[in-house]
């Protein structure tokens, strides 16, 4: 059985998909982009504004950071890597989960950075 999850503190699916499904005791949270900052060259608020935005997703399911196991950061420049890091780091200042951050060709709406993560409670 799943479960749907959404709030209005994050930007609704910009396609057909949900914000987040619930599958038992496990958070499948789609990828979130900062679509109003991604003009705007600070990578770092870009990063912020989404792990904002995740964190809000992760409330709404009754979560918090700390239920995360797993991320996948795509970037569209790995030049933007240690940035990145810096903001994504603040939000696990001990036992981060497990991650993978690569770089694509594209990412939707020419965005420069697009966060999912799994969650476990």
């Amino acid at each position: 059985m799943k479960q749907i999850i959404f709030t209005e503190k994050a930007p609704a699916a910009i396609g057909p998909y949900s914000q987040a499904v619930l599958a038992g005791n496990t958070l499948y949270v789609s990828g979130q982009i900062a679509l109003e900052l991604a003009t705007s060259g600070d990578i770092k608020a870009e990063a912020k504004k989404i792990m904002e935005n995740i964190g809000h997703i992760l409330a709404a399911a009754g979560m918090d950071y700390t239920n995360i196991v797993k991320s996948s950061i795509f970037l569209k420049s790995m030049d933007d890597f240690v940035a990145i890091n810096e903001v994504y780091g603040a939000y696990f200042p001990s036992d981060p989960p497990a991650r993978e951050t690569v770089q694509v060709a594209r990412l939707p709406k020419d965005v420069n950075v697009e966060i999912s993560v799994i969650a476990v409670n």
